[in-house]
């Protein structure tokens, strides 16, 4: 699957020369518009739902890398929290004692 679907590349100075409102045009009726100079890719632009629909992928792909890393690290220890508590010098009475700003 690629991450831009539907691309157009165009060079910088065709671009100059088409205008924002064209590119952008083009961007809302689902093609991405991949920007080149010297054949090579500079700028992208996209819809604004599909950067929303990558940004949304990326955030979902690092979640699943946490998970599985975290799955792939368990060693089926656990803490109880009033442990945790103790070693940092709390206590749960301690802690309902701290005021709520």
């Amino acid at each position: 699957m690629a991450i831009l679907e539907h691309t157009q590349k165009i060079s910088v100075t065709d671009a100059a020369r088409r205008g924002v409102a064209g590119i952008v045009h083009d961007a809302e009726q689902g093609t991405e518009v991949i920007v080149t100079r010297r054949h090579e890719p500079v700028a992208a632009v996209v819809a604004f739902s599909r950067l929303a629909e990558l940004e949304q992928a990326e955030a979902d792909l690092r979640d699943l890398a946490l998970v599985m890393a975290r799955e792939l690290t368990d060693t089926g220890r656990r803490t109880a929290l009033d442990d945790v508590l103790t070693a940092f010098g709390h206590s749960r009475a301690s802690l309902e004692e701290i005021p709520e700003d």
